[in-house]
């Protein structure tokens, strides 16, 4: 299944849509799996990870997702978001879905930005 990165309730409604979700509901009706947006919920409101340095975005999205036993358990999962920086947005939400049962758990993003420094190496290991 493909679950896209959830959005505050504040930025949603902000923003009036989540970018993430966009994305994804192309490329699963593509591949033929099921969209499932609301098997993993932020749990807390977090602060917009730009400008952040990487132990602040670290400590800014930690324990902010949960992911739904009842839905994900014992499935494959790939995360969408539209862009990554550190990758600690896709490692929380990662974690929160192996947490919660996930077998097996990727991560897919339209983009990936630099950060001075900060951002992790292509090969780097999330821990999930």
């Amino acid at each position: 299944m493909i679950i896209p990165v959830p959005l505050g309730v504040d930025r949603l409604h902000e923003r009036g849509y989540n970018q993430a979700t966009m994305l994804a509901r192309p490329l699963a009706f593509g591949l033929g799996v099921s969209l499932k947006p609301h098997a993993l919920m932020r749990i807390r409101e977090t602060r917009s990870q730009v400008g952040l340095t990487l132990a602040q975005r670290k400590t800014n999205v930690a324990g902010a997702f949960k992911g739904n036993p009842s839905v994900i358990t014992g499935k494959s999962i790939l995360i969408v978001d539209d862009v990554t920086t550190s990758g600690t947005t896709l490692n929380e939400c990662g974690a929160a879905l192996i947490g919660a049962g996930a077998v097996s758990v990727y991560g897919l993003t339209l983009a990936r930005a630099g950060a001075q420094g900060d951002a992790l190496p292509p090969d780097h290991d999330v821990g999930w």
